[in-house]
């Protein structure tokens, strides 16, 4: 089975201002780019669930022209707050490198 870290160029996440992470899907051309499009990365209810978010609230960004899939949602805490564990959201894309694609 193939996982999306098998066939993305690079992926990352960051904070999107201190209520919202984003991860940004980088793939290397447009025959990974529609796989990966037609997969759990572009499905709110899927990413909801990884991601423990409202499934209304999760935001996907696909860019064809450049192969790029961009996904927002709110943080699951305040950026800077007690309880936050990466408080740059530097780490929120390891969740999704085992999606099937």
């Amino acid at each position: 089975m193939t996982r999306l870290h098998d066939i993305a160029t690079y992926i990352r996440s960051k904070n999107a201002g201190p209520f919202w992470l984003t991860i940004d899907v980088f793939l290397p051309d447009r025959p990974s780019f529609e796989r990966a499009a037609a997969s759990g990365l572009t499905d709110p209810d899927v990413l909801g669930r990884i991601y423990g978010a409202n499934s209304a609230s999760v935001l996907v960004f696909p860019i064809p022209d450049l192969h790029v899939i961009k996904v927002s949602f709110p943080r699951p805490t305040t950026q800077g707050s007690r309880e936050d564990r990466d408080m740059h959201g530097g780490q929120q894309f390891v969740p999704l490198l085992g999606l099937p694609v």
